[in-house]
């Protein structure tokens, strides 16, 4: 019996052996770490998601509140009262936006002017790219250069007008859509995604198959590089339809004018109407009040179309600007 406590007792411990050092007399005692170590990854997560929350928050609130102003009571606006809520509700903002025939015209030259604008500018930007990513390319590094330079030097609106002007563009769609076709940076992203994702030896290979450089192009190259394509779609779409400033200096006939132009001369009449009226402050007030609501509906309606399109785009965004990005 001795012998057998013994050897038992000569059998090592099955607790690790830094555990029972530092577990004192009980050498089964786990040890824990400091409560410091301990709330670091918690505290961490929740500081981390407080600033995420509070991010989405400061993005998300000032859309809402365009949302709730534009079926809001102006007056209610003014005086602080509209927070989480429509104050005093009503569709009449929406009602003259949806009744104005120039309103509905210029909506509909903005969709003309942003579709064709961004098909003319990424068919540009794709051609143009591929072919300066062709080491093959005789001049390609001069035009590089002379691309380069122009975000540098620019000549000026009178020089800009000048050129409008001496094409024949004056008061046409093309007077918006041909002067800012090509952005120098795009050019920049989309011609590093295509000399770091189209290799040589793919164009190689398609040449002894037979294949001519359009047909490449256009049967190998464009299907690999749809990140770039949607990336140079997203960011042309956004830049068309927010642009007004060419259609302010190239555009004549109001009929021609895109939504941009057109809220900006509503809210100029309303406010002529307002100081040209009868000098009763219920007409001025009248005026500012249909002013207000037209601004705050303008806004939504003019948002809509971008807010459907971008979520089914923004996964070829991100990708499509980290490949243009990382890789140059």
């Amino acid at each position: 019996m001795t012998q057998l406590t013994q050897s038992q007792g000569a059998l090592p411990s099955t607790a690790p052996h830094g555990a029972a050092r530092r577990g004192g007399p009980h050498s089964g005692t786990v040890h824990r770490a400091p409560l410091r170590e301990r709330m670091a990854d918690p505290l961490f997560n929740v500081v981390a998601v407080g600033l995420l929350l509070f991010a989405i928050a400061a993005i998300l609130y000032p859309l809402y509140f365009i949302v709730i102003a534009s079926v809001s009571e102006p007056v209610e606006i003014l005086n602080g009262n509209v927070w989480l809520w429509p104050q005093g509700f009503t569709l009449e903002g929406y009602g003259r936006i949806l009744s104005d025939p120039d309103i509905l015209r210029g909506f509909a030259n903005s969709v003309l002017y942003t579709l064709v604008g961004t098909a003319v500018s990424v068919v540009a930007i794709l051609c143009g790219a591929y072919a300066l990513s062709r080491k093959d390319m005789y001049g390609r590094t001069f035009f590089m250069l002379v691309f380069i330079i122009t975000m540098f030097i620019d000549g000026g609106l009178i020089a800009r007008y000048l050129v409008v002007r001496d094409l024949g563009m004056l008061d046409t769609m093309w007077a918006v859509v041909l002067p800012g076709a090509i952005g120098v940076w795009n050019l920049i992203i989309a011609r590093a995604f295509f000399e770091n994702n189209v290799p040589g030896e793919l164009r190689d290979a398609a040449q002894l198959d037979g294949a001519n450089d359009f047909r490449f192009f256009l049967g190998i190259v464009l299907p690999l590089s749809k990140p770039l394509i949607f990336l140079m779609i997203m960011i042309h779409l956004v830049a068309n339809w927010n642009a007004f400033f060419d259609a302010l200096i190239f555009l004549d006939d109001e009929s021609k004018y895109p939504l941009q132009l057109v809220l900006r001369n509503v809210l100029i009449q309303s406010e002529v109407t307002a100081a040209g009226g009868s000098g009763a402050m219920d007409s001025y007030a009248a005026a500012q009040r249909i002013g207000e609501l037209i601004k705050y509906g303008m806004i939504v309606i003019s948002s809509i179309p971008l807010l459907i399109v971008m979520p089914f785009m923004q996964k070829y965004f991100t990708k499509g600007a980290l490949l243009g990005a990382v890789k140059s």
